[in-house]
């Protein structure tokens, strides 16, 4: 049997734990390490002139719709009036900056960066409802001179898009995207950037248009430390987020296993069972809401897409969707699968072999607890693709 620990590289500190025979602050070190892993912060700065629809894609990215209680306040005049931080409701370590609009009174555009306190941000977005002007051309000049990242958002594009298909007879919904984003890259073009990138949005329908080029553009030029908090905060706008969830959530489970194999060398019958309960509890809640399975975001999808509940639930395969994550849906779960509670026997009977039983039931831990997290990860991936599937009103069968 291969060694189930080989993948996990510990750090000198965990090596040290493991030969002075303290599997226990092993296990705690590795726990440590995922904890700030998750918690690396992230601040995305919005900006734009005022009314360019700055607040309500704020609420679009965070998951939410412009009446929720903690939205962004939006409206058809300037709303932002002050440097205002929105926490991500699932994920507090990245926050949506809701920045003024640039050349406000009080906010100037040749002091604009200063007032907003440039250096706290990773990236901007700059927006605009129909072409990028002056003002927006000089922010974005001042962020290159300083180094940072910044993205042209065309916002509303669906109005743009809709007032063309009324006036025009033959109409051509690609052709007319092509000459909206021609004619912003060219503008920006004529003002000294080489190769602008502008991506079309609409905030009431990111999986429409160019949201989906404008979020692999940031996870790949993101610094690599911050990928896996853009990604996890990101709604679930394509097939292709899903997947890039599911397999960030993947690579992780080998360390969880590996603190649930450190745990299983204390000489205590019970103790492993408990503390990995407690941990697929906690992870599997993660996974559940990430993916958007939870009530709430179930509701809150099903409002949006114009679906009923009743009928995404009908898609949802898993006893682990829509419902809440208690130990004892997860062992009935597990009971299900005779090779899990098979592996569980044995690792807590393994205790009492003479000198082997510890190692045995190590392993064995790692076995059980990898092969559970994997198998309910498929689960609620599967169900997300379904209910995404749906809410967009294609055929889940393909």
């Amino acid at each position: 049997m291969e060694d189930p620990f080989e993948s996990l590289q510990p750090s000198d500190k965990i090596k040290e734990a493991l030969q002075n025979n303290n599997a226990a602050a092993a296990a705690a070190m590795i726990q440590n390490h995922l904890d700030e892993q998750d918690n690396i912060p992230l601040n995305i700065g919005i900006t734009g002139e005022s009314g360019s629809g700055k607040s309500t894609f704020v609420n679009a990215i965070r998951g939410i719709d412009n009446s929720h209680e903690t939205a962004a306040p939006t409206g058809c005049v300037e709303t932002t009036t002050e440097i205002t931080p929105y926490q991500h409701p699932t994920y507090p370590n990245v926050k949506i900056w809701d920045l003024p609009g640039i050349g406000t009174m009080n906010f100037p555009a040749d002091k604009y960066l200063q007032v907003v306190g440039f250096e706290k941000y990773d990236f901007f977005i700059i927006i605009s409802a129909d072409r990028f002007r002056e003002n927006d051309v000089k922010l974005a000049q001042e962020i290159q001179k300083m180094g940072k990242k910044f993205y042209f958002v065309r916002s509303k594009i669906d109005h743009s898009v809709h007032d063309e298909e009324r006036s025009q007879k033959k109409f051509n919904e690609k052709v007319t995207l092509d000459l909206i984003r021609q004619n912003c890259v060219q503008g920006l073009q004529k003002q000294g950037f080489q190769s602008p990138q502008v991506f079309l949005v609409t905030s009431f329908e990111l999986h429409k248009y160019d949201f989906h080029k404008l979020e692999e553009t940031l996870e790949r030029e993101l610094p690599a430390h911050k990928k896996n908090s853009f990604l996890m905060a990101m709604p679930n706008i394509s097939r292709g987020i899903i997947d890039k969830k599911k397999e960030a959530f993947q690579s992780k489970i080998k360390y969880l296993a590996s603190v649930s194999a450190f745990i299983a060398c204390a000489p205590v019958p019970g103790l492993s069972m408990a503390v990995d309960l407690t941990m697929l509890v906690t992870t599997v809640t993660n996974y559940q809401i990430t993916f958007g399975l939870d009530k709430q975001s179930l509701q809150s999808l099903a409002d949006s897409a114009e679906v009923s509940l009743t009928d995404l639930r009908s898609v949802m395969k898993s006893p682990l969707s829509a419902t809440e994550i208690t130990k004892e849906l997860i062992v009935k779960t597990l009971s299900l699968s005779l090779s899990e509670a098979a592996l569980i026997a044995a690792e807590e009977g393994s205790r009492f072999i003479p000198i082997f039983g510890i190692p045995a039931a190590m392993t064995l831990s790692f076995m059980s607890t990898y092969k559970a997290l994997s198998s309910f990860l498929n689960m609620l991936a599967d169900d997300a693709q379904s209910v995404f599937t749906r809410a967009l009103g294609l055929d889940t069968s393909v």
